[in-house]
């Protein structure tokens, strides 16, 4: 029984040695063509609580942990920040219709005010990115002032997402 334990401990070593191999792709491009800041004014103290709780997942220039570079955390990660700028990536973000903007900025609101975002998973590591309610009040009011601003300037269909 303790050299059938053995095998299945030296086969488990010997894949995680070879997952060490695998180099997923970092998320650093900087590219900030589409950028956000570039259309819209995003106060110091807005991105001073963006800066480190939402831009490692939410655009296109990651601040790695040492432990990404073991895997599969580093899979693991890698799959994470590939999720999340999916879903919203302030590097890309004005590349978008205004009203994918629009509802971007609504879905912050929501995401921020439930609880949902920053992950927990992200704050366990990442002290930073935990957010007081004062910040989220702050992260919140600024996106619902972004809303009210692209009201005045846009008409009203064109701020609605399209049913595909």
């Amino acid at each position: 029984m303790k050299k059938h334990r053995n095998k299945i401990l030296l086969a488990l070593l010997v894949i995680l040695i070879g997952l060490q191999f695998i180099r997923p792709e970092k998320n650093l491009s900087g590219d900030a063509t589409y950028d956000m800041a570039k259309k819209y004014a995003v106060p110091n103290d807005v991105m001073a609580v963006l800066q480190p709780a939402c831009m490692d997942c939410h655009s296109n220039n990651t601040r790695y942990p040492w432990y990404a570079e073991i895997q599969p955390v580093g899979l693991w990660l890698a799959g994470h920040v590939k999720g999340g700028k999916q879903h919203l990536n302030f590097s890309e973000f004005t590349n978008r219709r205004v009203a994918y903007q629009n509802h971007k900025f609504e879905e912050i609101i929501e995401m921020v005010r439930d609880g949902e975002m920053p992950m927990k998973s992200y704050t366990w590591t990442h002290a930073d990115a935990r957010l007081t309610q004062e910040q989220k009040n702050l992260i919140c009011d600024w996106s619902q002032a972004m809303r009210d601003s692209l009201a005045q300037q846009y008409p009203a269909d064109s701020l609605v997402m399209r049913r595909r």
